[in-house]
């Protein structure tokens, strides 16, 4: 039996999605003309051109669901209901909360700086979208035509094709409302893409560093004691000397780096170190409940 609803989680992070996503179009980007791609900024357009040209501006949530209604009929066809169920109640739920945002109240009113326009626009989307896409689901519109046509070449650049597409709309946004809300309708789509991946992928950035030296057992000793964090013994080998040697691996906080590199500096000055950010951890000293980041 093919499941219809979504279960209470998931309908929840796509409600709170959706109407952030539905605030930051209503508030920040439609006002202010601020294209930024997807199917709401196809939105954004057609309601400018029809209150030009016909007196009467095609409401944003009418727009949204009417061009979503083939994409999702086609992708149903291909994929089945299953693959699509989630993606469909995200844009019914979208286009819903489009229609009943439009009578909230603006908290904020940034129409006289287009720059906090961007900023906050671009950050209330990006957190709306990353909430949605949460649940597993997607706001319809380029991400669908995308999953379409992967199914039908599935060697097809769909990257570059999905950054094509967006291309365009927000160029007849510059056609439409002029190249200086083009210009920071691109800064709002920069700052939707990072706050997607923070909402996405977390928030718990952390250090990771790479020490070989003469002196590995000490320094293991004196990052247990002193910091105090783990380490992880790897054998390496210097190619130039041919010399057998252990490399330490060892994540630490943000705030914790600074007492390793002394560390460091104090036990081996000429320890060879190597430190990349890290995006997210899991384990002991870090999330250790791996339940809470699913749904």
């Amino acid at each position: 039996m093919k499941r219809l609803f979504l279960t209470q989680k998931e309908f929840i992070y796509i409600l709170v999605g959706t109407t952030l996503l539905a605030l930051g179009i209503n508030w920040f980007t439609a006002p202010m003309g601020l294209v930024t791609g997807g199917i709401s900024g196809v939105s954004i357009v057609v309601q400018e051109v029809s209150t030009q040209t016909i007196g009467y501006g095609i409401p944003l949530w009418m727009t949204n669901l009417i061009l979503n209604i083939p994409l999702f009929v086609i992708s149903i066809k291909q994929r089945g209901f299953d693959f699509a169920r989630k993606s469909l109640w995200a844009v019914i739920l979208l286009s819903v909360a489009l229609w009943y945002t439009e009578f909230i109240p603006r908290i904020f009113d940034t129409r006289n700086d287009l720059l906090l326009t961007g900023v906050f626009g671009g950050a209330l989307l990006g957190l709306g979208i990353g909430t949605v896409l949460k649940s597993g689901a997607t706001t319809g519109g380029t991400d669908m035509l995308a999953s379409i046509i992967k199914f039908k070449r599935p060697t097809f650049p769909i990257a570059k094709l999905m950054l094509g597409i967006d291309a365009i709309i927000i160029l007849s946004g510059f056609f439409i409302f002029g190249s200086t809300k083009a210009m920071y309708a691109i800064i709002s789509v920069f700052i939707t893409s990072k706050v997607i991946s923070s909402v996405l992928e977390g928030m718990n950035y952390a250090k990771a560093a790479f020490i070989i030296s003469d002196k590995s057992e000490e320094l293991a000793k004196m990052i247990m004691e002193k910091i105090p964090r783990g380490s992880t013994g790897l054998k390496a080998k210097g190619m130039y000397s041919r010399e057998d040697k252990e490399m330490l691996f060892v994540v630490v906080s943000q705030k914790e780096i600074t007492r390793l590199r002394d560390l460091i500096r104090e036990i081996d000055p000429h320890a060879f170190v190597t430190i990349a950010d890290v995006r997210e951890v899991l384990g002991e000293g870090f999330i250790q409940d791996y339940n809470s980041l699913a749904l």
